[in-house]
């Protein structure tokens, strides 16, 4: 029986902020309430200022009202849209795109083209041995290889006990856990599968991975 394996450290990635709109959207509002706030200051100064003999006519006070009232809902449109450009331009969808062509690592099958494919299987507590099952697109076991638990990081060749290479396809992958000889646990195997396609459902942000299955983007433990 034949197996190979290779450990590793998984580099991590680290989001990066991309902007400030929200403080800047704060701030304008904040200016907005101050501008407003004087206005009504001097508008009631004026009125109650104003000669008695000579008062200011009341169109001229429903001119000015509207004229700010006009301001400051030009001022609001000009922030939403700004943010609705965010969102559809450089915050977003910038930040859906970054997902495409990264391999995340996810309980799922995952398409082999010839390359090694990367996982972490899981073990059970007190497991003094295991193995790794291998089943094609149809669900039939095409291996089994024995793995080391003290081993984090395991590379699947790909590679039939006879040395040659297997058909590229969707496969996926089983952790088999024995102690003393007995299968004592079976659990999938993570495994490290390209994001091809990202949406958004909602608040959801769902990954579509290299066999077509789509996972949430919360399901995703490690990526690289």
């Amino acid at each position: 029986m034949q197996s190979s394996a290779v450990t590793g450290a998984i580099p991590t990635g680290r989001a990066e902020s991309t902007g400030s709109a929200g403080e800047e959207q704060t701030k304008n509002a904040a200016v907005l309430s101050s501008d407003f706030e004087t206005f009504l200051k001097m508008l009631t100064t004026q009125m109650q200022n104003q000669d008695p003999l000579n008062p200011v006519d009341s169109t001229d006070y429903a001119t000015q009202l509207a004229t700010f009232s006009s301001v400051e809902q030009q001022v609001l449109t000009n922030d939403l849209l700004g943010d609705l450009a965010q969102a559809m331009t450089g915050g977003t969808l910038q930040q859906l795109g970054s997902w495409i062509g990264r391999d995340v690592l996810a309980d799922a099958a995952v398409r082999f083209d010839g390359a090694p494919l990367v996982m972490r299987p899981e073990f059970e507590p007190g497991a003094d041995a295991a193995r790794l099952v291998v089943r094609d697109a149809a669900g039939s076991v095409v291996q089994r290889l024995s793995l080391d638990p003290s081993q984090p990081v395991v590379a699947w060749q790909g590679v039939r006990d006879s040395g040659t290479p297997m058909a590229s396809g969707i496969y996926s992958f089983e952790v088999e856990s024995l102690s003393g000889g007995t299968t004592v646990a079976r659990q999938p195997a993570q495994v490290y599968n390209p994001v091809i396609e990202v949406r958004r459902e909602g608040e959801a942000t769902l990954l579509t991975l290299s066999d077509g299955s789509e996972i949430d983007a919360k399901a995703v433990t490690a990526l690289r």
